[in-house]
């Protein structure tokens, strides 16, 4: 596949089944995994805009910074600490439509207001996390979780 997205408008379900095709594209035939989670974050945030799209991976007890697009971002997170901390603690996708009501949210960026984490699950044990952040307050539904699901799903 070229590397090339094609962007699109629309409601939010539109611009995912039209991204989806083609994040399995550039996925579909590579085994690396970095590579992999490096095109998954690109894509994401080309189409959506969002402030961070990054990947946390579990090494050594701790999430460990993993490819991503946007501003710096924190490199270690306990389990159970902050959002991404406790999606991986519950082993279920968090949508956080307010950072600031989180206990314990991890301000990372000062930008982010809303947040959506995604468990990456490998036969119900958690292997790392999609982690995206919003400059807006209640950005994430049950739409992003649906797909950002189904393509965290494709991961391993």
């Amino acid at each position: 596949m070229a590397e090339d997205l094609q962007i699109i408008r629309g409601t939010k379900a539109e611009q995912y089944e039209a991204l989806l095709p083609q994040i399995k594209a550039l996925i579909t035939g590579e085994p690396d995994l970095t590579a992999n989670l490096a095109n998954i974050s690109a894509a994401l945030k080309e189409q959506f805009g969002w402030l961070w799209v990054g990947f946390y991976l579990v090494k050594d007890g701790e999430l460990v910074l993993g490819p991503f697009q946007g501003p710096v971002a924190c490199t270690r997170i306990r389990k159970g600490r902050g959002v991404c901390g406790a999606a991986w603690e519950r082993a279920e996708t968090l949508v956080v439509p307010d950072v600031e009501a989180f206990p314990g949210h991890i301000a990372c960026s000062s930008l982010s207001r809303s947040e959506i984490i995604v468990p990456l699950l490998v036969n119900g044990e958690v292997k790392g996390v999609l982690d995206v952040d919003s400059v807006d307050l209640d950005t994430f539904d049950e739409t992003d979780k649906r797909y950002l699901e189904e393509i965290t799903g494709w991961i391993f």
